[in-house]
């Protein structure tokens, strides 16, 4: 274990940043056990992309990156069991080695399996990633290990906990047998895309829309399974198309300052970048998750029930068209789709569910982005939850009235963490705790 004092500790994005007293770097279960049980108040953090400010802000940090080991494979039940510290993308390709796949997965693969399962982490046409965890082991705030089995009703809790239960150790996950995707992506005009989203739930493997405001244009991809050795005439389209980051960045330099230039910037993005169809095949890992970000940014992402989301489209689209509202929104606005589950903190929380990303690509101008303010009191209006990884001001009061569970949550973790051993000022403020 290797440890740093006074030091500082900044985002990825470079928008938070904390000084701290002392950071540990664990390699082991029993350093992590060690460090939890002798501090006070403790914070865990992987590669630092999150854009809520949950991972620091307090004297003493875990950098868990280095807690990263895949740890077993069973070949029986066809599940995995890794360090929470590992990367996403690391995982993945050790799996697909054995022939193996998590069928849902997160649209980037650099971050932490800890860091996404405590965040909820999710991909489209599946569940949230944390459903596919069999078992796990918490350090609870006294140092000592408990075992959560997917049996136990406080799984439950644990698949989404911000953290705030105890720090995960350990993860099972449960896989099945890889399979190749035949992918199609192509433009659409609104009205023919937003009518068609049940149908194409119901008809496709997977589905993800890349709305582009301001343009009545959406971008769709859609990917059916097929056998691997089914030809395909591949169609990657123009090879400009590699540099639609660098071209948005020059785009919306001054965007900040006059917000306006988004409407025409996202025209000429989508006559350059997003008007061709394209056609491939691969895996679920190789076709569909970005292996980088490109550049910094800064995200908010919204969900809403599948029945809902016409109505908050529609509204969404109306308020950000309006030329007196400096909501001009930066192209794509990622549309993905998560199926109901069980687990309190989840957005998918018994009700098939429609998330919708809203992107600031300047990552440090972020505080004027008018658009974060518009989709938040949108979606809160018609009961929608913000992405906990994600940018947000939302606390205890309206949180309370969208999450059916979140007071349960609140009197487990006072049960777990008495001391509020696992909370920095941001969750404080999230749970209403001094």
């Amino acid at each position: 274990m290797k440890q740093e004092n006074n030091g500082v500790w900044t985002s990825w994005n470079e928008n938070l940043t904390y000084k701290y007293k002392s950071l540990y770097r664990i390699t082991t279960e029993k350093e992590l056990q060690e460090v939890v049980a002798k501090t006070d108040k403790i914070r865990f953090f992987g590669t630092k992309q999150s854009s809520a400010d949950i991972a620091a802000g307090i004297d003493t940090l875990i950098d868990i990156t280095s807690y990263n080991k895949i740890l077993s494979y069973n070949e029986t039940e066809r599940t995995v069991t890794v360090q929470s510290g590992v990367i996403l993308g690391d995982l993945l390709e050790a799996i697909e080695a054995k022939g193996w796949c998590i069928p849902c997965l997160p649209d980037i693969n650099t971050i932490t399996i800890g860091g996404a399962l405590a965040t909820g982490t999710h991909g489209t046409s599946g569940h949230l990633l944390c459903e596919y965890m069999t078992s796990c082991t918490l350090v609870l705030a006294n140092g000592s290990l408990k075992t959560v089995p997917k049996s136990d009703t406080l799984m439950q809790a644990v698949r989404v906990s911000l953290g705030a239960l105890g720090v995960i150790s350990t993860v099972t996950f449960s896989c099945e047998p890889i399979y190749t995707l035949h992918v199609k992506e192509g433009p659409e005009n609104d009205s023919e895309w937003l009518p068609k989203i049940k149908e194409r739930l119901q008809k496709h493997d997977f589905l993800r829309i890349l709305w582009l405001p301001h343009t009545d244009k959406g971008y769709v991809i859609t990917g059916d399974k097929i056998a691997p050795e089914t030809k395909i005439t591949e169609n990657l389209g123009p090879k400009y198309l590699k540099h639609r980051r660098k071209a948005s960045k020059i785009l919306y330099k001054y965007s900040h300052v006059f917000p306006w230039i988004t409407a025409i910037a996202n025209r000429l993005l989508y006559k350059g970048f997003f008007s061709a169809n394209k056609e491939y095949k691969g895996s679920l890992y190789q076709a569909t998750v970005t292996k980088s970000r490109g550049a910094t940014l800064e995200l908010a992402e919204w969900t809403i029930g599948l029945d809902r989301f016409p109505l908050v489209f529609d509204e969404l689209k109306t308020e950000i068209n309006k030329w007196s509202n400096k909501s001009f929104i930066h192209i794509p606005m990622d549309i993905r789709f998560i199926y109901k589950d069980k687990s309190w903190l989840s957005y998918a929380y018994q009700e098939d569910t429609v998330t919708m990303g809203c992107v600031s690509r300047n990552a440090a101008t972020a505080d004027t982005y008018e658009a974060f303010k518009t989709i938040e009191t949108i979606f809160l209006k018609h009961g929608g939850k913000p992405h906990w990884g994600k940018r947000f001001t939302a606390k205890d009061a309206a949180l309370s009235k969208i999450y059916s569970k979140w007071e349960d949550f609140k009197q487990l973790r006072h049960r777990m963490d008495p001391t509020n051993k696992f909370l920095n000022p941001y969750l404080s403020k999230l749970f209403n705790e001094k």
